[in-house]
């Protein structure tokens, strides 16, 4: 199937490994000219290379203004944005009594003002286009509490209430904005974690752990023209983990 992206500009979020590395690597599959972004310029350089990425920018999305001049470098870089992928590392885990003012600063600031930093650049340029794709990856958390995940589920559930309204306020401008919530996908994250088979069994109805492609080929058709009747939408991508609807 031609998604009729080829020649389509995006920059994605923390994307020199995981599940960001596996979307650009996938946009640029398709055609998509791709700006890659994290905080270590030496790896970013390494990756850019290896994917075919049209280059990076460089940004530590945990500090204030980061995103905003990340995005505004990519519009420089690239002459223009059609597609916009906010994704950032899991905070810290904590249960509430725990968590320091500190803490929830730096995971409000990393988790949601990157988002609010970066679609202020990018939305005004896409409707100038007539054209735009955002897309949240976030958490099954933002659905459905994970334990000891208290700044994660609270903060990405507000994520998917903002993208809903500003996915109402921008249809029109033929921009869709969409939430995609991985589950246990096999990252270096969840390595960290060392779940055994009979661990991942019992977790996940699918049996096994997602694979970041399974995610990212998901992200690439939503950012094409042909997903252009779908936003608003949170989807979870997690092998039968959440049971309700």
């Amino acid at each position: 199937m031609d998604l009729k992206l080829k020649g389509k500009k995006a920059l994605v979020l923390g994307s020199s490994q995981g599940i960001g590395r596996a979307i650009a690597e996938s946009l640029i599959a398709e055609g998509v000219e791709v700006l890659i972004c994290s905080r270590k310029e030496t790896e970013l350089a390494k990756v850019a290379k290896d994917i075919h990425a049209r280059g990076f920018v460089v940004a530590d999305l945990s500090k204030p203004g980061q995103a905003e001049k990340a995005t505004k470098e990519a519009l420089q870089i690239l002459g223009g944005l059609d597609i916009l992928v906010t994704n950032t590392g899991g905070p810290a885990k904590g249960v509430f009594t725990e968590i320091s003012t500190e803490q929830w600063h730096l995971d409000f600031q990393s988790l949601w003002m990157s988002v609010v930093e970066s679609f202020k650049v990018a939305l005004p340029e896409m409707k100038k286009n007539s054209y735009g794709r955002l897309l949240l990856v976030t958490s099954i958390a933002g659905k459905e509490p994970l334990n000891a995940l208290t700044t994660s589920n609270g903060l990405r559930a507000g994520l998917e209430g903002l993208s809903k309204s500003i996915a109402n306020e921008n249809a029109v401008h033929g921009i869709t904005i969409n939430v995609l919530r991985p589950g246990y996908t096999n990252t270096d994250r969840l390595k960290d974690l060392k779940l055994s088979d009979e661990q991942v069994k019992k977790m996940v109805p699918a049996g096994r752990l997602g694979d970041p492609h399974e995610l990212a080929d998901l992200a690439t058709f939503l950012a094409s023209p042909k997903a252009g009747y779908i936003t608003g939408q949170c989807i979870s991508i997690d092998g039968g983990v959440q049971k309700g609807f």
